[in-house]
Order: C-alpha cells, then sequence, then structure tokens
C-alpha cells in the first residue's frame, strides 16, 4: 500500500475493546437504526443482473487479517470465472503512482507556507507528534507532509502500521494475486491519481481540519480498529460509519454543525463521487461478459452507493452468503 511507505515502525497486535459490544443497549440501537436508514446497509458480497450482465460486487477490507482467508475461499470461484476483475487499484496504478511521486514529491510533500508545527495549535501539534511516533515517523518529517496525507497515516492505528508498509493489502490484495495467479485481466475502477487530486483540492484549512478529527479518535485508535475489523466480517460495515459520526459529535470544542458539513465533504469527495464515476466503468465491463468488482466495503451502501446506483441503472441486487 503506496501510501504508508514511509512508516518504518514496528507492529504490535491490536489489542483494544470491541466499542459496539460495550456500548449501552440504547446508543447501539440508535446506531443500527441510523444505519438502516439507508438502503444496502449490509452484507459484503452481491450480485447484480441486468438481462445477460452478471457482476459480482465484493466490498472489502483493506488491512490483512487472519479472517479473509475463509472469505477469500468463497471469492476465489468468482474471480476464475470472471472475464475482467475490477479494483480501485491495481499493479500498474499503483506503480504510475510511486512514479507520479517520484517526479513531484510536493503531491504529498508540503514545498512553502507554513509547517503542520507552524499551523497547528501547540497542544495539537504535541499529540500528533506522539501519534506519528507511535507509528514510527519522526515528527519532523511529519510536519512536511500535507496534511490530508496525516489524517490518512493517523486513520492507520499504529498496531496496524507495519502490515501496511509490507504492502499486505487486506483482501484487496489477496484477490488480486488470485486473479494474476488465474490469468483473470485486471481493470482499475478509476485513475490512478484521482484521490490525490481530490484532496488537492480542498484548502488547506479544511485538510488541517481533516488532522483534527483523525487526532480525536486517536486515544481509542486500538478499540476503533478492532471494532472496524469486527464490524466489516460481521457484515455491518455502514455501522462504522454511524459510529464514526457519532464519536467525532462528542469531540468538546467542535461544533456539531462543523463536524456534519466535514462528514458531507469528506462522504462526497471520498465515496459518493467516487462511486458515480464507478458505474460506468462495470457497466462497460459487464458486456464483455461475467465481472467481479471489487472495492472498500462503505461503498457499498447509502443512497449513492454502488448498490443502489445500480439498482437505479436497472440491475435486480441480490445479496450472497460470505
Amino acid at each position: 500500500m503506496f501510501l504508508f511507505s514511509a512508516a518504518t515502525g514496528a507492529e504490535a497486535a491490536c489489542e483494544g475493546e470491541n466499542l459496539l459490544a460495550k456500548m449501552e443497549e440504547g446508543e447501539r440501537r440508535a446506531l443500527l437504526a441510523a444505519a438502516d436508514a439507508v438502503p444496502f446497509p449490509r452484507g459484503n458480497l452481491w450480485r447484480a443482473v441486468r438481462g445477460e450482465e452478471v457482476v459480482h460486487l465484493v466490498g472489502t477490507y483493506h488491512l490483512d487479517d487472519p479472517r479473509h482467508g475463509e472469505v477469500m475461499a468463497r471469492v476465489a470461484p468468482l474471480v476464475e470465472a470472471a472475464a475482467v476483475v475490477l479494483v480501485e487499484a491495481g499493479p500498474e496504478e499503483e506503480a504510475a503512482l510511486m512514479a507520479d511521486l517520484a517526479r513531484d514529491p510536493s503531491l504529498m510533500v508540503l514545498t512553502e507556507g507554513p509547517t503542520l508545527r507552524e499551523a497547528l495549535p501547540e497542544a495539537e501539534w504535541a499529540m500528533l507528534a506522539d501519534a506519528m511516533r507511535a507509528r514510527g515517523l519522526p515528527p519532523f518529517m511529519v510536519s512536511k507532509f500535507r496534511p490530508w496525507y496525516v489524517s490518512v497515516l493517523l486513520a492507520l492505528p499504529a498496531c496496524k502500521m507495519e502490515g501496511a508498509v509490507a504492502g499486505a493489502g487486506g483482501l484487496d490484495g489477496m484477490i488480486i494475486a488470485h486473479a494474476e495467479a488465474a490469468d483473470v485481466p485486471l481493470r482499475a475502477l478509476e485513475a490512478h491519481d484521482t484521490v490525490f487530486r481530490q484532496f488537492a483540492a480542498m484548502s488547506f484549512e479544511d485538510q488541517l481540519g481533516m488532522i483534527t478529527s483523525a487526532l480525536a479518535l486517536e486515544p481509542v485508535s486500538a478499540d476503533y480498529s478492532v471494532t472496524l475489523a469486527d464490524a466489516y466480517f460481521d457484515q455491518e460495515a455502514r455501522l462504522i460509519w454511524e459510529l464514526t459520526r457519532r464519536m467525532s459529535l462528542e469531540v468538546p470544542g467542535v461544533p456539531a454543525a462543523q463536524v456534519e458539513e466535514d462528514f458531507a465533504q469528506m462522504e462526497r469527495m471520498l465515496m459518493t463521487d467516487r462511486n458515480r464515476a464507478w458505474i460506468p466503468v462495470i457497466e462497460a465491463a459487464a458486456q464483455e461478459g461475467p465481472v467481479l468488482a471489487a472495492f472498500g466495503a462503505l461503498h457499498l451502501s447509502g443512497e449513492t452507493g454502488v448498490l443502489h446506483l445500480l439498482e437505479e441503472a436497472g440491475f435486480r441486487l441480490e445479496r450472497l452468503p460470505m
């Protein structure tokens, strides 16, 4: 996973508590109700059919986990039967992005203006420095990173850093490797620099806000990591989105209206816009034969999730056991 290639920290086991399991029943019911208020809130494996076109959709978890083995046993025959496998980014896209970074380090590194140490309040910088040390990154280096990239690093718990550096790749990596071994064509759902361009369009101040939001979860990062993984394997990925929103709303000193605005912007930028752009790619591939499309599980659910967009395009959706 190229976004974490700078990190060198040692990995420890993510030993934490499932935040949903220890939540009061009323709070948990409220989160479930919020998740259930959107289309297709649960399920990681789906079949979409329109006439003769057949698309299998796999919601993935991007980090390594021993439970992926059982999931992959279910997915492997679908990979082998596909005329094409679609992923967020394959080996060619990662190579292209690494080449871009070699040519232009400013894609991730600040080359002008204040450093993060200068731009952030002292207390917030101290928290960030500690969080980055835990991930094996010296603060003086992090101070020159673009804020959006730092927020991405914060989203990865320290206990998962080594696996990301090693390029484990989670279920996505396993699907890509299996497609290559089975000689099934691989294609990307989007251009290699899509997410970079989206972040580049954000103001510096908005990117700093992403750091503030990410630091709010740092004290429970191990618990959050355990909860995220458990929710995925329980096929309840939408709960994570609602849990993250709830935890962000509870951060002292951050107005609720600002949190909601930030969430709306992130959902539009990282999910809605990309989901809409993926639909024509999926439809075009489906004309060639059976398709398997694998991407982060959060992209499946919601009014502008991939499943609902395909349904609006005339596909019939069926949830499959996984």
